[in-house]
């Protein structure tokens, strides 16, 4: 009965492109370049390199990137060719010749690593039209140089009402009601609008990170203190965290653990060390934020060191808030419209099975984030591919509301106020809730594409044995050259082989 669901439902509607690219070659050749032009092979293989860049600053892991980049260049007559990504470096060889080898490299370096979910989507259409046949290399040349020059699809403010959504959205997730919420809102808006600012001025991100840790507590610390005077009470821990959560989604943290989840440790190093390095920089902010909020007379009060547990009453307007989170990050991501919609159903999923099943039923933290985020997977995997979406946006989009910022600023404060144990427990917590998202995408994903891709067929080992260089192979092709100077020689003029030199004879170990 599974195996006939499995193949009902991996015969009915599209299928994604990195599933194509993973399991079979494009079905025929689209104008085969000359193989023995070493510009004409690197001029394809830049092809593939400019669509990896895209496809890498918009952080999908090095695997998936590969094997896109292998369905480019199989496309158009280059079947063989070896593709190494270490963090922003794609490097590009192969090996182009008949009687003589001659190794063709392609080097490039992704530049620019700023998320543009339209611009995925347009190298998502493009690889599709390559293997279909329908774009030649002069055209998908020009068509990327229309990607790269493209202008964002919505203005700046767009982007910034979208990150105004995420930060409203977590407020009450983080268990604030509506005048939390707004001020949420107020936070993400701020820091998003500085930060901006900021790039437009080539600040490096770390700067970046540092004032908008800043910025999220001294506001916090500020509309406490007029809020006890005023007579009323709000929790700045929830604004602060709500700016912590804001700047953690623009980071790579869950994607280096999927990297290296999917075998890429050193990209996932790399990305893991710079994740870990902004962090830093968002801790020592809030930090700077807190010594300043005390200076100003305007104190933070003392918070719990560990989160409530949300309870079930409140599960509807979390579920709700989840979505909403998720379809303000795809928005500030400026991801196209239907992108924005899977999106949030595929938060929603996630939600539902987190806060309505998962945690009424007693289930712990980091497993119920893990099968949450297994859902988050598996629905945005189905989803992305019934829609044609880069699966990756609904991915990233859909873990969003999940990221720890309260978990990161409570075990900062605590190490502040010199409770090591606690700092480092919920410092360890945060972490371990980012592992469990990667790991429950990737596995979601995993089970997605069992379900969904085409058979399996993988013809490139004879291409693989061509491309290599041994010395059978020079010995050969110089009696080739050799029989064609001297006019096709008779076999008793052909030299002879030199005489192989006898093994010699060695008694076995203990005789």
């Amino acid at each position: 009965m599974m195996k006939n669901l499995r193949d009902a439902l991996r015969s009915s509607g599209p299928v994604a492109t990195i599933d194509q690219a993973r399991t079979s070659p494009p079905p025929s050749v689209l104008a085969p370049v000359d193989l023995t032009d070493p510009a004409q092979v690197a001029a394809v293989m830049t092809i593939g390199a400019r669509v990896g860049e895209i496809l890498i600053a918009n952080g999908t892991t090095s695997s998936d990137a590969k094997a896109q980049i292998h369905a480019v260049t199989s496309s158009y007559g280059l079947h063989y060719c070896h593709v190494d990504i270490t963090l922003n470096t794609i490097t590009v060889n192969s090996i182009i010749g008949t009687t003589r080898k001659q190794p063709v490299g392609v080097f490039r370096v992704v530049a620019d690593m700023t998320e543009n979910y339209t611009k995925l989507q347009e190298v998502d259409r493009l690889i599709r039209s390559i293997r279909a046949g329908a774009t030649p290399p002069e055209m998908a040349e020009k068509i990327l140089d229309d990607i790269y020059n493209a202008k964002p699809p919505y203005p700046w403010w767009v982007s910034i009402a979208g990150w105004t959504m995420l930060g409203a959205a977590v407020a009450i997730l983080l268990g604030g009601d509506l005048s939390m919420s707004a001020l949420g809102a107020i936070t993400a808006a701020l820091i998003t609008s500085i930060n901006l600012w900021l790039g437009k001025n080539e600040l490096p991100y770390f700067y970046h990170c540092v004032v908008g840790g800043f910025l999220a507590t001294v506001p916090a610390a500020i509309f406490y203190t007029l809020a006890a005077r005023a007579g009323t009470t709000i929790v700045p821990s929830q604004v602060i965290a709500t700016g912590i959560v804001v700047l953690l989604a623009g980071l790579t943290l869950v994607q280096s653990l999927q990297d290296g989840v999917t075998g890429s440790p050193v990209t996932a190093s790399g990305r893991f060390f710079q994740a870990i390095l902004f962090t830093g920089a968002i801790v020592a902010g809030v930090a700077g934020g807190i010594q300043v909020a005390d200076l100003m007379g305007a104190g933070l009060p003392p918070i719990e060191t560990q989160p409530p547990t949300p309870t079930y009453s409140s599960a509807a307007v979390r579920i709700i808030g989840g979505a909403i989170a998720a379809a303000g990050f795809a928005l500030a991501a400026y991801a196209e419209v239907r992108a924005i919609i899977v999106s949030a159903v595929t938060a929603l999923v996630g939600g539902f099975t987190y806060y309505a099943v998962l945690i009424p039923f007693g289930a712990g933290r980091l497993f119920a984030v893990s099968l949450c985020a297994v859902m988050v997977g598996l629905a945005g995997g189905l989803l992305a591919r019934r829609f044609l979406i880069a699966p990756l946006i609904t991915a990233v989009a859909g873990v969003t509301p999940f990221l720890p910022g309260s978990g990161v600023y409570r075990s900062m404060y605590a190490l502040l106020n010199e409770q090591t144990v606690l700092g480092l427990n919920n410092l360890f917590l945060a972490i371990g809730t980012c592992m469990a998202l990667a790991g429950g995408v990737v596995l979601g994903e995993w089970i997605t594409r069992r379900i969904r891709r085409p058979e399996l067929f993988n013809p490139y080992n004879a291409f693989r044995a061509a491309g290599r260089i041994t010395f059978q192979q020079i010995r050969r092709a110089e009696q080739a050259a050799s029989r064609r100077l001297t006019g096709h020689p008779s076999k008793k003029h052909q030299p002879k082989p030199p005489k192989q030199p006898k093994r010699p004879n060695i008694p076995p170990t203990g005789q």
